[in-house]
């Protein structure tokens, strides 16, 4: 199982407030089947260099590597960088990329899309070496229209969702109908911490188990794996 957005680097940004809780996290994870956990610290180009964010990445990185015990999920450095009109012009845009791989996770506005932005994520996901991911996608259905999400889908942008899209009461019927009918292709558990926004990959998968069977789940980490791999 991979959890495809998490904050578990500490001391970065509001995930991890140390070593100690993101040991606390990663063990959470494993204990919960995951194998791979793509760190994705907060990237927001309206108050960081590139270069900047990278030195801060690893140095966290290192930090927490010293506690980490041998059957420690892997853990694969990438980002969750803030979306702006122009990103894809930003220099070194692509070390932001999740390692090994062509996945660039975006967060995007909370509100309604211009068709700007739509046309610079269509231009961005049409280049060989960047596949274009949104993250927590379920925030963002209620601003934009059918014909926009079409063409993002048609163009081979990828969506992510978090875990509590689909442990939740009020919404995990909506996350298993758009995961069954192939709108969502990557889960995440975006925590931050053990009290407020744990790690729920497990309570999601098993509900996915539940409604879409087994075979669901083996798509998903066969497709995971894939990704990661397809720069490698």
């Amino acid at each position: 199982m991979i959890d495809w957005h998490s904050h578990i680097l500490p001391e970065i940004d509001d995930g991890s407030r140390s070593t100690a809780e993101s040991i606390s996290l990663i063990t959470a994870q494993l204990s919960q089947g995951v194998k791979t956990v793509v760190a994705t610290p907060h990237f927001d180009p309206n108050f960081e260099t590139v270069d900047s964010f990278l030195k801060r990445r690893e140095k966290s990185f290192e930090k927490l590597k010293e506690h980490l015990s041998p059957n420690a999920p892997e853990i694969v450095l990438g980002a969750e960088v803030r979306f702006y009109a122009g990103i894809s012009r930003m220099e070194k845009l692509k070390a932001l990329k999740a390692e090994g791989s062509n996945i660039l996770l975006l967060e995007m506005p909370m509100s309604y899309w211009t068709e700007y932005t739509v046309r610079e994520l269509i231009e961005m996901s049409g280049k060989s070496d960047i596949k274009i991911v949104l993250a927590h996608v379920e925030r963002y259905f209620n601003f934009q229209n059918y014909e926009t999400w079409k063409r993002l889908y048609e163009n081979g942008i990828l969506m992510q969702a978090n875990a509590s899209f689909f442990t939740s009461f009020q919404t995990k019927r909506t996350a298993v109908s758009l995961l069954k009918h192939g709108n969502i292709h990557l889960i995440g558990s975006d925590c931050h911490n053990m009290i407020s926004r744990p790690p729920k990959m497990d309570k999601a998968f098993k509900i996915i188990e539940k409604k879409l069977g087994k075979d669901i789940c083996e798509k998903l980490n066969r497709q995971g794996y894939s990704l990661l791999k397809e720069n490698s």
